[in-house]
């Protein structure tokens, strides 16, 4: 009962931390006219500060103190925090810069990155419905890299970067909160002292924002730590196989978005690999079904 309960948890937490980085595009191109870097340095340090309030209001400084008595954090925490603002950077460059799509294609790809770690590094099991998901999704992987005739660099620096992020997160037996603040704890100051120094220069984010703007740039923080705390609920909950494939709700609400709300341009080449990507989600989904129904009867 108590796996079933923290299984459920796990898919729930991956599903809501979806649906928020899904529809994410639109607020960060709500920031403009604010540059990108601007707008990831603010991110860096106002991600670090909320996590930080959040975590010694919950678990009181001791808790965290506690974490560095294990010498393998000093690089683990500093890994993952590298690695998730590479991946945080690279988005929101790729977002203001009218390539949507071309970053749901990473977040296609990145998936499968995942389901590999979690067989090979983590030996998770796989059931054939997943394995049949995977294919699809390959399947739809492969027609869209082959459409553009090109490697994807801004797709592959995404999937890349969050899938060793992901396979990381594994080993953090943390609640979540905290786990984003240790990991962005040793960038938060470096982040500042950039951002005061190009608002200082006229050229951060107060010398073209409204202060409507500004307030919303204010509230990347929680926008990004509230998803990232669901992402590490659910990553120590459920197996990476199945968190990876569940990730494909994310991009798949930005493509969305990216063609009807943004206009940015989709073929029929492109339409097909999302179709194909979905068969594979519905393979996948009728496999959990059936898998909680034999689970309950046992």
């Amino acid at each position: 009962m108590d796996h079933d309960r923290s299984y459920k948890t796990g898919i729930i937490s991956m599903l809501s931390c979806d649906v928020l980085w899904g529809v994410l595009p639109i607020y960060w191109q709500a920031l403009r006219p604010i540059d990108s870097w601007v707008i990831i340095f603010y991110r860096i340090f106002l991600v670090g500060l909320v996590s930080g309030i959040a975590t010694v209001l919950i678990y009181g400084l001791p808790a965290i103190r506690q974490q560095f008595a294990d010498k393998s954090n000093f690089w683990k925490f500093p890994l993952a925090g590298l690695l998730i603002t590479c991946n945080w950077s690279i988005y929101i460059w790729a977002v203001n810069a009218d390539h949507v799509i071309q970053t749901c294609v990473g977040y296609y790809i990145e998936p499968l990155i995942v389901c590999l770690l979690g067989i090979v590094v983590f030996k998770d099991k796989i059931t054939k419905y997943k394995l049949t998901a995977m294919l699809f999704a390959l399947l739809g992987m492969l027609v869209i890299l082959f459409h553009f005739m090109e490697v994807p660099l801004i797709a592959l620096s995404i999937a890349t970067s969050f899938a060793i992020y992901a396979a990381i997160k594994k080993w953090f037996d943390l609640p979540p909160i905290m786990s984003v603040f240790l990991e962005t704890l040793f960038l938060m100051i470096p982040a500042l002292c950039v951002v005061i120094a190009i608002e200082i220069t006229g050229n951060g984010a107060l010398a073209v924002a409204t202060p409507g703007k500004y307030a919303l740039l204010l509230c990347c923080g929680i926008l990004t730590a509230a998803p990232l705390s669901l992402f590490a609920a659910a990553a120590t909950k459920v197996p990476l196989v199945t968190v990876g494939l569940l990730e494909y709700l994310s991009p798949s609400i930005s493509l969305i978005i990216g063609i009807f709300l943004m206009k940015e341009p989709f073929d029929l080449v492109q339409f097909i690999s999302f179709v194909i990507v979905w068969v594979g989600l519905a393979f996948f989904t009728y496999g959990e079904i059936k898998e909680s129904r034999e689970h309950r009867l046992e």
